[in-house]
């Protein structure tokens, strides 16, 4: 096989490879979109996993690429990136998605997919490699996402709490069965809009980095729908060992909860979507979760699942990139 070939082959390979993971992005995130959705019993499961896969793709002509562009170019020196660090960042992203569902823990697809780039990052060309500035906004989000989440979330909470007051229960609980889906639908949208163009900039980088004519110009179109389709098709089949964790173990909810936790949580993800930054939609949704539960009383939330969580979040970043910086070595082997 000449080198010609070979690069073809290592490049269809890790396009692949980078949809496998928006995927697993997709099937693992499922349980944020719909979890509140079908525990308050708004939706069955099979309703739910269509109704969040719609409007996963339905993003495609909602937002801008400034997310894509963010970790296109704005994390690692493209100058330094080869196949051999995409196959890294991508083998530690999937391999800790993987463990994480396994064992039903809500970490961040996101943020495994972050730390894979800095570890192979790291292992290729040293601490150079990284661009700061890209990165410091990403950390910061690590921390501003949930707590914009739980802020909104309760918040909301709050705020229905006291314009509902006089309202019977069960009424309540009717209108917004109904408003529920509104928020399940803006969630999975800015779920789409976010999750899905991470994955189009790693496959943009891999192609800047094999210099395909025009992709440095612009992100090519059958990258963009492709990516939208991967972790719609993932979000049909569900995560389903995350679904019961995020949905009651943490609080329980009701629909009127379901409906301020999914809206803080749409709208912390437009807000980071808009800005171009990267952030975890497991961290929004479990933030605005916590949120609503502590704002109706502080006992009714699990705080020591949560705390669970947090380090599951703390762990993300350099698990996934010691994974990465393993795999780059192996794909130096292989390749």
């Amino acid at each position: 096989m000449n080198t010609l070939t070979m690069s073809m082959t290592v490049l269809v390979g890790l396009v692949a490879l980078a949809l496998l993971f928006d995927f697993m992005n997709g099937f693992h995130d499922a349980a944020n979109s719909i979890a509140t959705v079908v525990s308050t019993g708004v939706l069955k499961p099979h309703q739910a996993v269509a109704f969040a896969a719609f409007f996963n793709l339905l993003a495609l002509f909602v937002f801008h690429l400034k997310v894509a562009s963010t970790v296109g170019t704005g994390i690692i020196d493209v100058s330094l990136v080869d196949h051999y660090l995409i196959f890294g960042a991508l083998v530690g992203a999937i391999t800790w998605s993987v463990i994480t569902w396994y064992f039903g823990i809500p970490s961040s697809s996101s943020h495994a997919l972050i730390g894979g780039l800095v570890g192979a990052a790291l292992a290729s060309a040293g601490p150079g490699a990284l661009i700061s500035s890209g990165l410091i906004w990403i950390v910061a989000f690590i921390v501003i996402s949930p707590v914009l989440g739980f802020l909104l979330g309760g918040l909301m909470m709050l705020a229905v709490s006291w314009i509902f007051v006089s309202v019977r229960p069960l009424k309540v609980d009717k209108w917004f069965r109904r408003l529920q889906l509104v928020s399940a639908a803006l969630y999975s949208l800015g779920h789409g809009g976010n999750d899905a163009q991470k994955t189009i900039g790693i496959i943009w980088l891999l192609l800047i980095a094999a210099n395909v004519p025009g992709a440095r110009e612009q992100v090519p179109a059958w990258v963009v729908v492709s990516c939208y389709v991967a972790i719609a098709a993932g979000t049909m089949f569900g995560g389903w060992r995350i679904v019961k964790t995020m949905g009651q173990r943490i609080t329980k909810l009701k629909p009127v909860g379901g409906f301020c936790a999914e809206t803080g949580g749409a709208m912390t993800l437009f807000l980071a979507t808009i800005l171009g930054v990267p952030v975890s939609t497991t961290h929004t949704i479990t933030g605005a979760i916590v949120g609503v539960g502590a704002s109706r009383k502080f006992s009714a939330v699990r705080w020591g699942l949560a705390g669970s969580i947090v380090w599951a979040w703390v762990f993300t970043i350099p698990a996934s990139a010691i994974v990465a910086a393993i795999a780059w070595w192996i794909g130096k082997l292989i390749f």
